[in-house]
């Protein structure tokens, strides 16, 4: 089943020039790239798209290392890409993801406790349609 779902490079990514390699790993799988900008997360839109989150003791922190710097959001679009996506993306704890995920490659531990791992991919089809009209409102 072709879908769409949302992945975001976030700070930490952007900073260390990882742009290009996780597009060249979306392309390279045979997703399609339906649309992509780069912006500043604003805390208006992290409190939308982390709205399951708001309320949890880390989430301060999350909002400050999504300000931190430029995201790169992305609508990409292929059979199962949700799921495949996720496959791609590894574990969220950069030190768990296995070699050859973009974050087992590229993700590392930082000594402040904040987890820095690179990427953001939709995990569900209800929360890219939700994540996509957030980021990229005006697409069809």
């Amino acid at each position: 089943m072709t879908e769409r779902t949302l992945i975001l490079v976030k700070p930490d990514g952007v900073r260390r020039g990882l742009i290009g390699s996780v597009l060249h790993r979306i392309e390279r799988k045979g997703y399609v790239i339906v649309e992509i900008q780069k912006c500043r997360a604003t805390e208006e839109i992290l409190a939308q798209h982390y709205q399951e989150h708001v309320e949890k003791s880390f989430y301060p922190e999350l909002v400050e290392f999504m300000t931190s710097g430029d995201v790169v959001a992305i609508v990409a679009e292929g059979v199962n890409i949700i799921h495949g996506f996720r496959v791609m993306m590894g574990t969220t704890q950069p030190t768990d993801a296995l070699p050859g995920t973009i974050r087992g490659d590229y993700g590392r531990d930082w000594d402040n406790n904040e987890i820095q791992n690179i990427v953001h991919g939709s995990d569900s089809p209800e929360s890219a349609e939700r994540e996509i009209k957030i980021w990229f409102p005006n697409l069809k």
